[in-house]
């Protein structure tokens, strides 16, 4: 695998850059696939002089999809958004982006694809983002015989915004609200283990056309994350039930914000439990043992990150 290239979409986001670090590892030559690359430049320190090539690229613009495969052995696609902004719909990401990504590695003799999902992806589901994910599966499975569908669950490691904004909370506020009851079952995985994933589908043939889900080796309430990130930041805050209707009626003023803090499409994703299910390939099917959150988040939160303690 080291002598071939490796096209990374999205390979300067939170997870994409974890992927292009464990890939230069290996001694892939990677190309980095972004709209702004350079806001990227930091990318190319993760590998040798001349090892990672950052290239412009929209997931829209079929013909810049299609420079960026070109000569390519395999891609990986990580672009997602979870809120929608302008143009930037789940379908246009999610749908047709995904679709146009695996169409034009298809059509350069790109050998593997990798898409990354998300745990739950479902074309019939009532949320807009599951929805968009899983009519995204589907569009790529149609164009790319063989494609490699990842579906992680919330996905945390240094630089996240999931364990990042609730401590950032943790910190400020006296009272916390629950999403309802805070029962909404949830199996973080940590970031690098999506990343050697990502290498080891690459370096297994066997792995063509099948999908893992991807979750760490707990499964934790909404309530119980938060009590491990007060401890982490060693605070004391009163956990508050909101019931769900008023998170909708919360989410939708908040629509009319440019840039909201909270949208309904997130509140219904907190109604449903995030968890692998059924007899589904995960982790340990690629031979790798899930790191847990306990073990992680104390390497980048911490009581006094920048906010004096209370």
């Amino acid at each position: 695998m080291a002598s071939k290239r490796v096209t990374v979409f999205g390979g300067s986001g939170f997870l994409g850059r974890q992927i292009v670090k464990c890939l230069a590892a290996e001694g892939v030559s990677i190309r980095v696939a972004v709209r702004h690359p350079e806001r990227a430049s930091f990318i190319e320190r993760l590998g040798r002089d001349g090892q990672i090539e950052l290239v412009r690229a929209d997931v829209w613009d079929e013909s810049t999809v299609a420079r960026a495969v070109k000569q390519s052995a395999s891609v990986i696609n990580t672009v997602g958004h979870y809120v929608e902004k302008s143009g930037a719909t789940f379908d246009a990401i999610h749908g047709q982006g995904a679709h146009n990504v695996a169409r034009q590695a298809g059509d350069a003799g790109v050998e593997r694809l990798i898409h990354i999902s998300g745990l739950g992806a479902d074309p019939r589901s009532e949320s807009p983002y599951v929805q968009a994910r899983g009519i995204g599966e589907d569009l790529v499975k149609g164009a790319f015989e063989g494609v490699t569908i990842l579906r992680p669950s919330v996905i945390f490691g240094p630089d996240d915004s999931f364990f990042n904004t609730l401590a950032g909370m943790a910190r400020r506020t006296p009272v916390l609200p629950l999403f309802g009851m805070g029962r909404t079952n949830l199996q973080p995985v940590f970031v690098g283990d999506v990343a050697e994933a990502c290498v080891r589908v690459l370096a297994d043939p066997s792995t063509q056309g099948k999908a893992y889900e991807l979750g760490g080796p707990r499964v934790y309430t909404y309530k119980a994350l938060l009590q491990l990130v007060l401890k982490q930041v060693d605070r004391r805050r009163v956990l508050v039930p909101v019931p769900f209707f008023l998170w909708d009626t919360l989410a939708a003023g908040m629509a009319l914000f440019p840039n909201p803090p909270l949208t309904r499409d997130q509140v219904k994703l907190m109604k449903q439990d995030n968890v692998i299910e059924g007899n589904e390939l995960t982790l340990e099917d690629l031979g790798i043992s899930p790191v847990s959150v306990e073990e992680i988040l104390s390497t980048y939160i911490s009581p006094d990150y920048g906010v004096p303690a209370s």
